[in-house]
Order: structure tokens, then sequence, then C-alpha cells
């Protein structure tokens, strides 16, 4: 059978890893912190749970630009000694990059509160979740969701679907970026969850994986995270890989005809770094302490649901404020959604980001156009 031909939707222009925009003049304070972070629902529960409260209780105005991650901006903000940021919510992945570059400024460690019966941070939150450089605030996870009425008959129950347009034909809607899609294509292949960063390590895994992208009939590539979730709702795609917090929401409040497919979900975790030359480092540290404290967190997980970093914050998670759901079953962390997770290897991606960005670029520019 000849290869399916892949049409390449979006902007096709951009290279992968958006850059960090620089800020336009914002007008805040003095004293005020400029935060970047990832906007549409996530940011809306942000300002809620974390930013609002901070103001209030401080005084100190917060402004949030945009940001869809990547370090260009960054490296190019450092090296000229003018940083408009504060603070950036950073995938770790990026931060341990960013750290070994010496993009970031190292974090004190009697940085963070203790829970509220006295535990010592260090054994209160997850392993691994305190970085010289940067914090675990939250997990999350990139799903798969899908329109109901696409499947009326059999839906979608393993990450290998994802991939069987036999079955479950349509268009699909991946992000623009090797993380996570190298890691499905080869789950496809029932390659252990043990074995897949091995086997992307090598030319052969890599050539395995890319060759399964390339099978899909149509991909509309995605950058921002609101995209997949519009493209779902639309109709432009039967399904589509995204945060599960963004489905969530759309689920909610807009009431949509969607699924989130657990199986295969990757987890990863979402991290406050403070970019090097920072100008108000000590207001940028009071903000990460503030928001990483455990009523903070619970706070956050009930309003949008990524995973605290904290135990004694996920044991306070109760129902959405305007809902009633139970936000305990919809987190990525949560013992039935995460049988089948993929916990994301960040300290893989840190070594190899330059490496794999490249080679899927040159992949991309390889495939042929619509």
């Amino acid at each position: 059978m000849a290869p399916a031909r892949r049409w390449r939707y979006g902007i096709g222009a951009l290279l992968l890893g958006l850059s960090l925009a620089p800020a336009a003049d914002s007008g805040e304070s003095a004293e005020g912190l400029t935060v970047l972070s990832w906007g549409g629902a996530y940011e809306r529960a942000q300002r809620e749970a974390w930013f609002e409260p901070f103001t209030a209780e401080t005084g100190i105005p917060v402004e949030v630009e945009r940001y869809d991650g990547g370090l260009d901006g960054l490296r190019r903000a450092v090296a000229s000694g003018e940083v408009p940021w504060d603070l950036i919510d950073m995938t770790r992945s990026d931060a341990m990059a960013a750290c070994e570059e010496g993009l970031l400024e190292p974090l004190p460690p009697d940085l963070l509160a203790p829970a509220p019966d006295g535990t010592p941070p260090e054994r209160d939150f997850l392993p691994a979740s305190i970085g010289r450089c940067a914090i675990t605030h939250t997990l999350f996870a990139t799903v798969v969701a899908y329109r109901r009425d696409a499947f009326p008959g059999q839906r979608p129950t393993a990450i290998a679907d994802l991939f069987d347009q036999q079955r479950f034909p349509g268009p699909r809607a991946l992000q623009r970026t090797p993380a996570v899609n190298l890691e499905w294509a080869l789950r496809s292949f029932r390659v252990p969850r043990a074995e897949l960063y091995g086997l992307l390590s090598t030319r052969r895994g890599l050539s395995l994986a890319l060759g399964r992208l390339e099978q899909l009939d149509t991909i509309r590539w995605w950058e921002g995270g609101e995209q997949p979730v519009e493209w779902l709702l639309d109709g432009e795609v039967v399904m589509a890989s995204g945060y599960n917090g963004r489905f969530f929401d759309a689920m909610i409040h807009r009431n949509a005809p969607i699924e989130i497919l657990w199986d295969g979900q990757v987890q990863e975790h979402e991290t406050w770094v403070i970019p090097r030359r920072s100008r108000h480092p000590e207001s940028a540290r009071e903000l990460i302490r503030f928001t990483t404290s455990t009523e903070r967190l619970a706070e956050l997980a009930r309003r949008i649901p990524y995973g605290p970093a904290r135990r004694s914050a996920t044991r306070r998670v109760t129902d959405h404020p305007e809902t009633g759901q139970d936000m305990r079953l919809h987190l990525p962390t949560h013992p039935l959604n995460a049988d089948g997770a993929i916990v994301k290897d960040e300290a893989w991606y840190a070594r190899t980001l330059e490496r794999i960005d490249d080679y899927f670029r040159d992949w991309l520019a390889a495939e042929p156009d619509e």
C-alpha cells in the first residue's frame, strides 16, 4: 500500500518551540510583577486561585503575559541584559535546559513553606519537584480527546486508536513538537513505556515514530493550547491532543461533546522559574512561596484539574466552585486516570532538546504541503 498523503495545516512558517515575545510597556508599578503563563482557562484559574489573592495580601500587582513555551526569547533577553519578565511558568524539561545554560536564578533551599501540619516541604512535595532553579507546582497531562458524535459505535479506548483510521476515521490535531507525539507513535507499536526513551535515543526509534505519524491522512498542527479545543468544537478534527485542563474546561463550561482518552497520557511537571536578571527577584520568590502553599495549590486544582505537587494539597482538593464537580476524579494523577500514563523523561528532553527539535523540524519541512 502506498503511504497515505498527509496534509499539514496551521502556521507552516513557524519553527518548533515558539519563542518568548518581549512584553510591551505594561505601565505596571515599579513594585509590580510580570508573569509569563499559558493563557486561557489555565490563566483564569491562576488569577482566581493565586494572583488576585496574592495582590490582596501583599499589595503587589501581577500582570500576566502570554507564553507558549521555548527558550529562544529568554536567551535573547538575558544576553541583552533587558529581561522584561519576573517569573515564568515553564515546563520542567525547558527549565532544566535553561538552568544548565545559566538563564535562570538559583532558588534558595528555604524558599518553600511547610505543610499546615508542619511537614517540611522536602517531604511534602512529590519526588524531584524541588530543583536548583525550578519548583514544580502542578502536574499536567497531554492527552487525546475525541468527539463523541464522530464515533457513535465503538469509541477509542487506547492510545493506539489515535493511529487507527480504519476504525476511527477523520482528521487529527497534534501539537507541533516532537514531545508526546514520538512517545505515542512508539506506544502504538506496543513499545513498553520503560523502553520508550532508550529507543528514541536511536535513529531507528525516531524513524519508526515519525513513520507512524506519516501514516495519518490528515494532521492539523497546533501551537497555542486553545487551538485543539476550538478545532474539536468546530468539527474540524475528530481527535486532538491537548492539555487535560483545557478539555475539562470546555466540557463543563461549554458543554463540549468530547471525551478524554486517559490511556497514554503524558504527565509532566509545570514549574516556577525566575529568569536571570529579573527586575524583582525578591517579589518573585514571594509569589512562588505563596502559590506553592498547600492551600493555594488545592485552590488551583479545584478550578482546573492539574495535580498539586504537594501531597497535603492533593488531600484538600474538593469540588469545583461553580459546577460542584468532584475535581479529584479529573486529576491526571488520580489512580483511575494514571493507569497507563507515560511519565515524560524531562531529563532526556533537556539533554536532547536541540537535536530532537532539529530532527523533527527537518522531518516537517520534508513532508508535502497541501
